[in-house]
């Protein structure tokens, strides 16, 4: 077991589908149970001067971050994409305490 202080969600997998429209988050994180949910905490879109490609990032949250680290999950979590005004943007994904996972979103069809 870890020391206190050091328990981390990490990204074994992000994807974008595009069917769906949605973001493809395959989770692995501790627990005493598997009952974690995650959602996505949304930073503002940026601009980014001479493109039309934009950046935002958005900190993945865990709603049982202090839970006891006893076993070992895994999780796939689906987060619709629907409500992203910037489009085409790069999607810096955070978890803590420094695990980033980067990818390019598409414009809307």
């Amino acid at each position: 077991m870890r020391p206190p202080g050091l328990q981390a969600d990490n990204f074994s997998k992000v994807s974008y589908d595009p069917r769906t429209d949605q973001l493809v988050l395959s989770m692995l994180y501790r627990g005493t149970n598997a009952n974690h949910t995650f959602s996505l905490q949304w930073g503002e879109c940026q601009e980014r001067k001479g493109s039309q490609l934009h950046e935002v990032a958005a900190e993945v949250l865990d709603d049982q971050w202090q839970d006891e680290e006893l076993r070992s999950y895994a999780k796939t979590v689906r987060v619709s994409l629907a409500g992203i005004p910037c489009r085409p943007a790069k999607l810096t994904l955070r978890s803590a305490p420094r695990f980033l996972y980067t990818l390019l979103i598409p414009a809307v069809n």
